[in-house]
């Protein structure tokens, strides 16, 4: 076809997780489910570490953070796949896209980012316990937060402009739940080497230094536990430092699969597979692995619903 009679793409159409009509309504009770426990954990957790005084510590500052990141991150997806599954026509337009792409990147690049900031502070706590109050300070969280949040946006704006910088205009159908990178890419009728470039780059840089944090962070902390003498403290620590340890492996894997491999690897309906646990998944589980299994929230959470309890009872 001669460059004169390309016809740029004004939108897309998401096919979604499956293409089976048997398996659609199944799918929207499913992932509604999924997405209500999101919001109801990352909105409970939030809640819970703005108003409770026993919890405005730099742990649940971290904590409240990464629930708002994981709530943006869901919802940025969830709502609009819980549509198209039950319509006929999952449009989606150009911009639309880009704007989807774009949000999705800030929440996903800042809780990588975000995930080696809570390790560091977990080794702080664990390893210099006298000294915790002194290095994180409130100064220093809100920085850490601030810069976060900065770099997500910075390499949000720098990866979805790359990726819409190429000509799309043969086929606008995208295997996949959501406009993302590994499925938009092949769709261009130009050259993908520029942005393939840039996500590989940015994508291997980020996670390798965040991974690196948490690595060196998490082999401290087991070190530091196996010197404590009480029995019963190592296995309390173990069994939290476990969990924190197999959702971050969890996170960070089905990462490395999706944006560090070269694009030619990829397999969009297994990329598909991995997509639906970091952006639905995992932000359903990290509330209960982070925080509701602690006896703080617990409490917390008793005491706000006391209190909410009597509030209305005497109105």
């Amino acid at each position: 076809m001669a460059p004169g009679n390309l016809t740029r793409i004004t939108e897309f159409i998401l096919m979604g997780v499956s293409d089976h009509p048997d398996l659609q309504i199944p799918l929207f009770f499913i992932f509604l489910v999924i997405y209500g426990l999101t919001v109801t954990g990352n909105v409970g957790i939030i809640t819970l570490t703005s108003v409770d005084s026993r919890l405005q510590t730099p742990m649940y500052f971290f904590l409240r953070h990464l629930a708002i990141i994981n709530l943006g991150n869901s919802t940025v997806i969830a709502p609009k796949m819980l549509t198209n599954i039950l319509v006929k026509d999952k449009l989606i337009s150009y911009y639309e896209c880009a704007t989807q792409l774009g949000v999705f990147l800030v929440f996903i690049v800042s809780e990588v980012c975000l995930l080696a900031v809570m390790a560091y502070d977990r080794y702080v706590a664990i390893c210099n316990p006298l000294l915790y109050m002194v290095v994180v300070s409130r100064q220093l969280c809100l920085l850490l937060v601030s810069l976060t949040y900065f770099y997500g946006v910075s390499t949000s704006i720098v990866a979805t402009y790359s990726v819409f910088s190429v000509t799309y205009c043969s086929s606008n159908v995208v295997n996949h739940f959501f406009c993302d990178i590994a499925p938009l890419l092949p769709l261009s009728c130009s050259d993908t080497y520029f942005p393939e470039t840039v996500v590989f780059i940015s994508a291997t840089t980020n996670l390798v230094f965040s991974m690196i944090t948490v690595v060196l962070s998490y082999s401290n902390i087991v070190l530091s536990i196996l010197r404590m003498r009480s029995a019963e403290g190592r296995k309390k620590a173990f069994s939290t430092c476990a969990s924190h340890i197999m959702a971050v492996m969890v996170f960070y894997g089905t990462l490395l699969f999706m944006y560090v491999q070269p694009q030619s690897s990829h397999s969009l309906d297994t990329d598909k597979m991995a997509s639906v646990f970091y952006t639905l998944v995992i932000p359903m589980l990290n509330p209960m692995i982070y925080s509701l299994r602690n006896k703080d929230v617990k409490d917390a959470s008793k005491r706000f619903l006391t209190n909410s309890f009597c509030a209305v009872k005497s109105i």
